[in-house]
Protein backbone atom coordinates (compact mmCIF):
# COMPACT_ATOMS: atom_id res chain seq x y z
CA UNK A 1 0.00 0.00 0.00
CA UNK A 2 1.34 3.46 -1.32
CA UNK A 3 0.71 5.32 2.02
CA UNK A 4 1.82 8.91 0.40
CA UNK A 5 -1.83 8.45 -1.65
CA UNK A 6 -3.94 8.19 1.23
CA UNK A 7 -6.11 11.22 1.56
CA UNK A 8 -6.43 12.29 5.56
CA UNK A 9 -8.33 15.40 6.52
CA UNK A 10 -7.51 18.71 7.56
CA UNK A 11 -6.71 17.08 11.19
CA UNK A 12 -4.56 14.72 9.75
CA UNK A 13 -6.96 11.33 10.20
CA UNK A 14 -8.40 8.96 8.60
CA UNK A 15 -11.25 7.21 9.60
CA UNK A 16 -10.62 3.04 10.05
CA UNK A 17 -13.89 0.62 9.98
CA UNK A 18 -12.64 -1.88 12.32
CA UNK A 19 -14.07 -5.55 11.06
CA UNK A 20 -14.02 -9.16 12.74
CA UNK A 21 -12.15 -11.09 10.02
CA UNK A 22 -14.05 -14.35 11.22
CA UNK A 23 -17.41 -13.26 11.10
CA UNK A 24 -16.74 -9.42 9.51
CA UNK A 25 -18.94 -8.09 12.21
CA UNK A 26 -18.14 -4.52 12.45
CA UNK A 27 -16.36 -3.70 15.47
CA UNK A 28 -15.51 -0.20 16.10
CA UNK A 29 -14.92 2.66 13.89
CA UNK A 30 -11.52 4.62 14.71
CA UNK A 31 -9.07 7.14 13.16
CA UNK A 32 -5.51 6.85 12.26
CA UNK A 33 -3.23 9.61 11.59
CA UNK A 34 0.01 8.73 9.81
CA UNK A 35 1.65 7.79 13.19
CA UNK A 36 -0.63 5.50 14.29
CA UNK A 37 -0.92 3.79 10.79
CA UNK A 38 2.94 3.47 10.45
CA UNK A 39 2.83 1.38 14.32
CA UNK A 40 -0.33 -0.65 13.01
CA UNK A 41 1.68 -1.69 9.87
CA UNK A 42 4.97 -2.63 11.95
CA UNK A 43 3.57 -4.09 14.80
CA UNK A 44 0.54 -5.68 12.69
CA UNK A 45 -1.61 -4.61 15.74
CA UNK A 46 -3.96 -1.11 16.12
CA UNK A 47 -2.89 1.51 16.62
CA UNK A 48 -5.30 4.79 16.66
CA UNK A 49 -5.28 8.35 17.33
CA UNK A 50 -7.77 9.17 20.38
CA UNK A 51 -9.75 12.47 19.32
CA UNK A 52 -10.37 12.68 23.45
CA UNK A 53 -7.29 12.35 24.54
CA UNK A 54 -5.06 13.40 21.75
CA UNK A 55 -2.74 10.61 21.96
CA UNK A 56 -1.77 7.78 20.46
CA UNK A 57 -4.05 4.53 21.67
CA UNK A 58 -2.29 1.20 21.31
CA UNK A 59 -5.53 -0.98 20.93
CA UNK A 60 -5.33 -3.42 24.23
CA UNK A 61 -2.07 -1.55 25.78
CA UNK A 62 -3.93 -1.44 29.01
CA UNK A 63 -6.91 -3.67 28.20
CA UNK A 64 -5.30 -6.92 27.25
CA UNK A 65 -7.75 -6.50 24.33
CA UNK A 66 -5.60 -6.97 21.20
CA UNK A 67 -6.65 -6.56 17.85
CA UNK A 68 -3.99 -8.41 15.42
CA UNK A 69 -4.56 -7.09 12.09
CA UNK A 70 -5.22 -9.66 9.39
CA UNK A 71 -5.77 -7.17 6.14
CA UNK A 72 -5.58 -3.46 6.00
CA UNK A 73 -7.32 -1.68 2.51
CA UNK A 74 -7.93 1.50 1.29
CA UNK A 75 -11.38 2.81 0.19
CA UNK A 76 -11.83 2.92 -3.31
CA UNK A 77 -11.47 7.37 -2.52
CA UNK A 78 -8.38 6.49 -0.36
CA UNK A 79 -10.21 8.49 2.42
CA UNK A 80 -11.50 5.97 4.59
CA UNK A 81 -9.94 2.32 5.37
CA UNK A 82 -11.14 -0.97 6.49
CA UNK A 83 -8.95 -3.10 8.93
CA UNK A 84 -9.88 -7.10 9.08
CA UNK A 85 -8.63 -8.24 12.76
CA UNK A 86 -8.01 -11.13 14.88
CA UNK A 87 -9.38 -10.44 18.05
CA UNK A 88 -8.46 -10.92 21.66
CA UNK A 89 -11.48 -10.12 23.66
CA UNK A 90 -14.11 -7.33 23.43
CA UNK A 91 -13.35 -4.51 21.02
CA UNK A 92 -15.58 -1.95 23.07
CA UNK A 93 -14.09 -0.39 26.14
CA UNK A 94 -17.54 -0.90 27.28
CA UNK A 95 -17.17 -4.62 27.25
CA UNK A 96 -19.01 -5.14 24.42
CA UNK A 97 -18.20 -7.47 21.48
CA UNK A 98 -18.16 -4.67 19.28
CA UNK A 99 -18.95 -0.55 19.86
CA UNK A 100 -22.38 -1.21 17.28
CA UNK A 101 -23.73 -3.56 19.77
CA UNK A 102 -26.82 -1.73 21.39
CA UNK A 103 -28.13 1.55 20.62
CA UNK A 104 -30.27 0.11 17.49
CA UNK A 105 -31.56 3.31 15.92
CA UNK A 106 -33.96 1.59 13.07
CA UNK A 107 -34.50 -2.05 11.74
CA UNK A 108 -36.52 -2.75 8.53
CA UNK A 109 -38.45 -6.18 8.56
CA UNK A 110 -38.53 -6.11 4.76
CA UNK A 111 -35.91 -6.45 2.48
Amino acid sequence: MDLETLKFDEKGLIPAIVQDADTGKVLTLAYMNRESLKISLDRKRTCFWSRSRQELWLKGETSGNVQHIVELRADCDRDALLVRVKKEGPACHLGTDSCFDGNLIFESEEC
